[in-house]
């Protein structure tokens, strides 16, 4: 009779911590991008996709990776998923969003201040702003599809972050998307060195003769003018590096101008380069 008392008792106790077990185990939960919370049990998770039962149902549903923002494991493990994004050719034909969230920097160009480097040492910096604006002059009447920060916005939301000239250095892409709200940076330099230094020089004289008789008097007045002037050239070339937000890197060359010139214009090399580039559209 003490074994049957003894046994339901061991029953009854290990019903309990069971129920008890059961009550305390937290479930999944899952934020979609969207803003919806699920809670229930994840049952299988794959590399494009998860599977999910809500709590007190059977009925296992598939979710997109894509469409998950987060998920806050029963062990309080946290989980987050990184939007990728499909690559820059095909996401031209997308249509820009005009309900734009400070999260959501999708089809948004920003230009940094170009670097200039003369004889490869920092140059003028006005000479990288002025890159900075002919870029972006040049990439706005080439970018349906695409919105880009002007550069006045662009400078003033990288000071106030801190991301100063001296300092851009120590911020990621990722860091500078989040700073300028965008999907996709431009980052260029500049390089100007001397080339060769022509040189050209002309004269000019006259002289006079006076015939005296039979003979002729040469050098009798005269003057004589010569000028010389020389030109120094210049060998230009730029680079360019364009990363998306999540710090990858879409296009990176570089171009020298065909010709040196004598004013050390950049805008032959930097015209091609945005023509190549996956941003541009004819």
């Amino acid at each position: 009779m003490k074994k049957i008392y003894f046994l339901i008792i061991a029953v009854i106790i290990t019903f309990n911590v069971s129920a008890q077990t059961k009550l305390t185990v937290k479930p999944d939960v899952i934020v979609k991008t969207n803003g919806d919370e699920l809670k229930g049990k994840l049952t299988k998770i794959t590399d494009d996709d998860v599977t999910f039962v809500y709590t007190g149902e059977t009925v296992e549903y598939t979710i997109k990776k894509s469409d998950i923002l987060k998920i806050t494991h029963s062990s309080g493990r946290v989980e987050t998923f990184s939007q990728t994004a499909a690559p820059a050719q095909i996401r031209q034909s997308d249509q820009v969003s005009m309900t734009a969230t400070p999260s959501d920097h999708h089809n948004k160009i920003a230009i940094l201040p170009f670097a200039f480097l003369m004889d490869n040492q920092p140059g003028a910096e006005e000479i990288g702003l002025r890159a900075q604006g002919d870029a972006y002059s040049y990439l706005s009447q080439h970018s349906a599809g695409y919105t880009i920060l002007d550069p006045r916005t662009t400078n003033a939301l990288l000071i106030k972050a801190g991301a100063t000239k001296d300092k851009i250095a120590g911020f990621t892409m990722k860091e500078l998307s989040d700073i300028l709200g965008v999907e996709y940076i431009i980052d260029g330099a500049v390089m100007q060195s001397k080339a060769a230094e022509t040189s050209s020089s002309s004269g000019y004289g006259s002289a006079t003769v006076k015939r005296d008789g039979n003979k002729d008097i040469k050098n009798v007045s005269g003057y004589n003018s010569n000028n010389s002037y020389s030109q120094q050239r210049y060998a230009v070339s730029v680079s360019m590096h364009i990363f998306m937000d999540n710090n990858a890197s879409i296009y990176n060359e570089s171009h020298k101008a065909f010709w040196t010139n004598t004013d050390g214009s950049y805008s032959s090399p930097l015209e091609y380069l945005l023509k190549k580039c996956p941003l541009y559209r004819k």
